[in-house]
């Protein structure tokens, strides 16, 4: 994020957090239950469990209760949510992009419009790697081996129809391949992704730049490029679009209220997160992590919504995975 972005994304919380001194007083008593839709130790149990600490920390909460839902890229958890916590004020739901593809891979019987978005948190750079034993030196080798041979370009990533198969597929259609032909293979953990490029079974992977940081910084992985539209303070990879390929995509996350909740409990669960997202303690946070502060407010979220589905939908049909 710029400077200049981020002293308007601060300005805005400060200005927000004036104009709402009632709610702010509200949400120091609330008792949340945030639902992770994935199993322990992944990027939305992460971020559920970030916004827990902090807003406990920070005195936003009164306490947090983190629930794990894990199945189907996140809809599993969605339809739970959403059968349980209408009308609820002190429920929320965790949520990315990856849930996108799923409610539209898996014909989910929910969608994000079900739900109530709250503030969209943060972005996490995808990285594409290449084992280090990989000929493939820079991204324009890989693609030039994507012209030459899709079909024996193995990618490694997560879920069918996720944002590492969305990246995948955006590359090989920016090779000047049809991305239907994307040979990309879903694993159900980085671990096991990891373990499949270390042991020369695929090409290349992709995943969150902070699950493999410790693998690239070793050098057992090379990085050729990360998804993020600008560069990232101690990250050498550099963005695609710096590389001449007109891609970006932002594996961001987001936080989410029951259907049907009332403006009131509305505004009480927007002001305790706006307050909790410009505390110190977020930002060291998410410093830590390698994410980046991609905040944005509920109405300001919707509309991304909205654009991201129309979005991922036409990239999923043009690879198959969407009608």
């Amino acid at each position: 994020m710029t400077y200049l972005r981020s002293r308007l994304v601060s300005a805005w919380l400060m200005a927000a957090a004036a104009i709402l001194p009632a709610a702010s007083v509200q949400a120091q008593d609330l008792e949340l239950s945030i639902t992770a839709p994935a199993g322990a130790g992944g990027g939305w149990d992460s971020a559920a469990r970030s916004l827990q600490d902090v807003m406990m920390q920070t005195g936003n909460a009164r306490s947090v209760q983190v629930m794990n839902v894990p199945g189907a890229g996140g809809t599993v958890g969605l339809a739970q949510f959403v059968q349980g916590a209408k009308g609820s004020p002190n429920q929320m739901l965790v949520g990315g992009i990856t849930m996108v593809g799923a409610i539209i891979t898996n014909k989910a019987p929910y969608d994000l419009t079900n739900v109530t978005p709250i503030a969209r948190l943060t972005g996490d750079p995808l990285v594409i790697v290449v084992p280090a034993s990989s000929p493939y030196q820079t991204m324009a080798d890989l693609m030039e081996g994507i012209k030459k041979d899709v079909g024996h370009t193995i990618w490694a990533g997560g879920s069918a129809g996720g944002a590492d198969h969305i990246l995948a597929a955006l590359v090989t259609q920016a090779a000047g391949v049809d991305p239907a032909k994307v040979n990309y293979v879903a694993y159900s953990g980085g671990g096991e992704s990891l373990a499949a490029m270390l042991g020369g079974q695929v090409t290349a992977g992709v995943s969150g730049y902070g699950e493999w940081q410790g693998q690239i910084e070793s050098g057992d992985l090379r990085a050729l490029a990360i998804s993020y539209p600008e560069p990232i303070e101690g990250i050498a990879a550099q963005p695609l679009k710096a590389q001449g390929i007109d891609i970006e995509l932002v594996n961001w996350r987001g936080i989410f209220a029951g259907p049907e909740i009332s403006a009131e409990d509305k505004a009480t669960l927007e002001t305790a997160v706006q307050n909790t997202v410009a505390s110190p303690e977020w930002k060291e946070l998410i410093k830590a992590k390698g994410w980046s502060d991609y905040y944005a407010p509920s109405a300001e979220f919707a509309s991304f919504i909205a654009s991201e589905d129309a979005r991922v939908h036409e990239i999923l049909k043009s690879i198959g995975l969407a009608e």
